[in-house]
Order: C-alpha cells, then sequence, then structure tokens
C-alpha cells in the first residue's frame, strides 16, 4: 500500500500541514523539523503525488513541446536547449513530434491541455493556428519555435528563413553555378516557403541563372535520396550544376544519390548546400556546406519566453526573438 503524506506526519510526530511545507515551501519550516520530516520520508519509502498535486494547483510543472519531426538532429538540440531552461526553474519538458502532420499537431495539444501543462512550445506544421488560439483563450500560454506569424499576439523565436534561402543560393552563384535545383518539401511548412522565396531573390539578381524546384513529400534522408536520384539521371543541359536542399537531411540523401557508383562528382559536377548545420553534415563523406541555425538557443529562448509570459501576462516585453542565420562552406561547394 502507498506510504501517505499522513504516514509520514505520524512517523516524525508533526502535522500534515508541516509535511506539507517541507515538500513545497521547506524555508517556512526550522531546519530541524525539514530533517525529522526528510528522515520520515526515507524510512518509509514516501513517493508525492505529484498528479494530485497538480490537480489542487491547476497547473503542471511541466512544458509541452511539438516539433516536426524528432528524428532530425536540429529538433533534437532545440528540445536540449528547452530542457536546459526548463530545468534551470525546476520544469520538465514533455517532447513530442508532430511529423509534419497538422492532424498529430492538433491529438498533441489537446492531450497537452488536458495534462494541465504550463505551456506550450510548438513548431506548427501548417498555416492554420485555430487550436493554438484556443489553447491561449484557455490561459495555455504558447511560444512559437522557428516560426514567426504576423500575429504580434503570439511570442515566437524564429530565424530569418528568407535570409537563410538567399545566403544559400547566392553563395551558389558567387560559385559560378546557374542551373539550381532546390529540393523542398511541404509547400505546408513555412520555413520551406520562406527559403524558397529567399532563394528565389538571389536567383532573380544573376541574369541567366534558374531556379528549379525539386518536391518531396517530407524533409527526410529517404526523400532526398529520391529527389537526388532524380537528378543524378539527367544529362546534358537538363543536368543542374548546384543543388540547395531545405534541410542537411535531405542534403545527406541527395549526397548519397550523387555518390552512389561516383556517378556525380560533388562539388565538382554539382555544388550542394543544405540547411540547419546540424552535428553531422560536417562529417559526411564530402563535408556539407549548409546554413546555420542556433538550434540549442532557439530551445533555450522559447522557455525563457514562456516562463516571461507566466510571470508577466500582460506581455510588457519583446515577445519576438529573431535569429539572423550563418553560412558555413565546406567542401561540397568549395571543394
Amino acid at each position: 500500500m502507498a506510504v501517505s503524506v499522513r504516514d509520514v506526519a505520524v512517523a516524525a510526530s508533526v502535522s500534515v500541514g508541516t509535511v506539507s511545507n517541507v515538500l513545497n515551501n521547506p524555508a517556512r519550516v526550522s531546519p530541524d523539523m525539514v530533517a525529522r520530516v526528510q528522515q520520515a520520508i526515507a524510512d518509509l519509502g514516501f513517493v508525492r503525488n505529484d498528479a494530485a498535486r497538480q490537480l489542487r494547483a491547476g497547473r503542471s510543472r511541466s512544458i509541452g513541446l511539438v516539433v516536426l519531426d524528432i528524428g532530425n538532429p536540429f529538433f533534437a538540440e532545440v528540445a536540449r536547449g528547452a530542457e536546459a531552461r526548463a530545468a534551470e526553474s525546476g520544469m520538465t519538458v514533455l517532447l513530442s513530434t508532430s511529423d509534419e502532420k497538422p492532424e498529430r499537431e492538433a491529438a498533441h495539444l489537446d492531450l497537452f491541455r488536458e495534462q494541465r501543462v504550463n505551456g506550450v512550445l510548438v513548431t506548427p506544421a501548417g498555416d492554420d493556428l485555430t487550436r493554438l488560439d484556443t489553447l491561449r483563450a484557455a490561459g495555455v500560454p504558447v511560444v512559437l519555435v522557428d516560426r514567426e506569424v504576423d500575429d504580434a499576439a503570439f511570442a515566437s523565436v524564429s530565424v530569418d528563413d528568407v535570409e537563410g534561402g538567399y545566403l544559400a543560393v547566392a553563395h551558389l552563384l558567387a560559385r559560378g553555378r546557374r542551373r539550381i535545383a532546390f529540393v523542398r518539401g511541404p509547400a505546408s511548412i513555412r520555413q520551406v516557403a520562406d527559403r524558397l522565396e529567399g532563394a528565389r531573390r538571389a536567383v532573380a539578381e544573376v541574369p541567366g541563372a534558374t531556379l528549379e524546384e525539386v518536391p518531396v513529400p517530407a524533409l527526410s534522408v529517404l526523400h532526398g535520396r529520391s529527389a537526388g536520384e532524380h537528378l543524378r539521371e539527367r544529362t546534358g543541359a537538363d543536368r543542374v550544376d548546384a543543388v540547395f536542399a531545405a534541410n542537411d537531411l535531405l542534403a545527406v540523401g541527395v549526397l548519397q544519390a550523387f555518390s552512389v557508383l561516383g556517378r556525380v562528382r560533388v562539388p565538382g559536377e554539382v555544388a550542394l548546400i543544405g540547411y540547419d548545420d546540424i552535428d553531422f553534415a560536417a562529417a559526411t563523406v564530402v563535408p556539407l556546406s549548409s546554413i546555420r541555425q542556433p538550434a540549442h538557443e532557439i530551445g533555450y529562448r522559447a522557455v525563457d519566453l514562456l516562463l516571461r509570459g507566466l510571470d508577466d501576462p500582460a506581455g510588457t516585453y519583446d515577445r519576438q526573438v529573431r535569429f539572423r542565420p550563418e553560412l558555413v562552406a565546406r567542401d561540397s561547394t568549395i571543394g
């Protein structure tokens, strides 16, 4: 049978209220009393019922985080940053993935609301933010991660992806490339659309340069390899001389396809650049050029914004944090 707070109180010869203060507000209790209660807890093997405490308080000490793809090292690093900041405030992060599907995102958001989380961090899988509006109306703070929207009511931590797309393609153009393919994921993902906009701006500045879109269903290595196989089979004037992939996972897949039997030399025949600068971008068979985002800092600042929102619901602070991307040139474009 589970040991109760009352059992601890009897063993320590104190009131139930004193045990509660030791658990929740130890500064209110004398050091000797704290020691007596802690010894009774250890002797009895008491484990607090945090779920019941949360129910009484109306909030848990958890923060919900929904990302597009936890298999993407970029989002794994975002989660680490979020956990680091949450831990500083004695909170935990509940991590889930939408797999780039709005319906899965909605299910996770509903579950987090049922669990009475202190707030939600989310990278939206689409442009419909109705559920997020509902959460905010219910008093659940929401911070957008790696995404910015026009609605200033939403707190957000983002990167200028238009500038990032521009930097990637301007770099390819500066290397003398003119026939560029953009391997992209679903157009419903705002980050992809913004990177495409930046790429188009760069191409528009160079006469004779072209940009071809190569759509794929998801931002994964598998789909990048499929796109690479398609591009690899082209010959002559139909072959592109550069590829900009919407993220590093796609770029790794393209590189794998190009490297099969050594049929396409990177960067000799086709230059290749990705986006995110995940850890193993520098460790591929041909180190990948990429556009760097500060993943850990994005997660850290997102939780920081959420906590500030809890302390200051009126929002008398900068609710939108925007980082600038950085070009990291490696062998896949300059080798």
